[in-house]
């Protein structure tokens, strides 16, 4: 953690590439990271509700502060996105983001860095560490469901929160995308030991899987509750908004159900639905990543419970995950 005299002040503004990310993080130290800090940063990190701005009929800006009021802590940041879901026909993403951090003692800008890998780190590491205190220790078997941008860094960070894992088994509405997936981690030295493979029958694999994860848009439910297996841990990645669901009432009424933070209970679809039918109460949910890592309230009880988790995001983890990012650039005396 730094103190109120060390890296903010730093004199010039740096700029932290896509590609220094990578060199920097790595999943397991950005899990461990959120595990050891967000307990003691949380509640002194503001995060305003995110502001929306439509810049066109099909597009929008997106703007997420966050900004610390403690000393131990002197930061502040902004997460600026934009969706232009029109790119597909220029085959650029649709999404694009930066993340500027400042000091908080004094304002001053200290990094501008690429928001879009922040953001797949910080993602990933969240579910990963729920992972880790949620999914069965003996874990074997991996399923990905959704083969887009974030699941490559979800199956990395569940890999390293769970090492034990043998096999990963991907899934994507274009199976030639889940198969390109699995063959590029096939070339990996580091996943040596460790089986991927894609498959086209979903219900099938939910079966198999003791952790299964899941990050598309789908406004139809692709999890069903009744292919879980038995101490089963479900990871939804996914839904944002309350059109979207990625499992149906049956996953999320067997389920213990834990969430990243209170932001879920209002933006998930999965969630919003299950409440609006009476499926849960608000009160069913059981607690929030802080509470889990504190051990406010108790997550896996046994083997053969199945537990889910519900992430949306917050800029409580944006902020933790810049901060980690630009104080080991500066310790390694990097100049992009």
């Amino acid at each position: 953690m730094a103190s109120n005299d060390s890296y903010p002040n730093s004199a010039n503004p740096v700029f932290i590439s896509a590609d220094s990310i990578h060199s920097i993080l790595t999943h397991k130290s950005l899990i461990q990271h959120f595990h050891s800090s967000l307990p003691k940063v949380s509640s002194t990190i503001h995060t305003p509700l995110r502001q929306n701005y439509n810049v066109s009929p099909s597009s929008s800006l997106l703007l997420m502060p966050s900004w610390s009021s403690s000393p131990s802590f002197p930061y502040m940041g902004v997460k600026l996105v934009t969706h232009f879901p029109q790119n597909s026909a220029l085959n650029l993403p649709g999404i694009h983001g930066s993340y500027v951090l400042f000091s908080s003692t004094t304002g001053q800008t200290l990094a501008a860095m690429d928001g879009t890998v922040l953001t797949l780190y910080r993602t990933s590491c969240v579910s990963g560490l729920a992972s880790k205190i949620l999914a069965r220790k003996d874990s074997k078997i991996l399923v990905m469901v959704g083969a887009g941008a974030l699941a490559p860094h979800l199956i990395k960070a569940h890999l390293a929160a769970r090492p034990g894992l043998q096999r990963v088994i991907i899934w994507n509405r274009t199976m030639k995308k889940a198969s390109d997936l699995a063959a590029e981690l096939r070339k990996r030295d580091e996943y040596k030991g460790v089986c991927f493979e894609s498959d086209e029958n979903l219900e099938g694999i939910i079966e198999m899987g003791d952790i299964v994860s899941c990050a598309t848009n789908s406004e139809v439910a692709l999890v069903r509750g009744e292919r879980l297996k038995v101490g089963a841990h479900l990871d939804l990645v996914g839904s944002f908004q309350h059109s979207m669901r990625e499992c149906d009432d049956e996953a999320i009424r067997r389920g213990r159900v834990f969430v990243d933070n209170e932001g879920a209970l209002v933006e998930a679809g999965e969630l919003v639905g299950a409440f609006e039918r009476k499926v849960i109460e608000k009160e069913d949910v059981v607690g929030n990543l802080v509470e889990l890592i504190e051990g406010a309230k108790t997550g896996r009880r046994d083997e053969k419970e199945i537990t889910v988790f519900k992430a949306v995001g917050s800029g409580v983890v944006d902020v933790l995950a810049a901060q980690m990012v630009y104080e080991n650039f500066l310790k390694l005396g990097r100049n992009d």
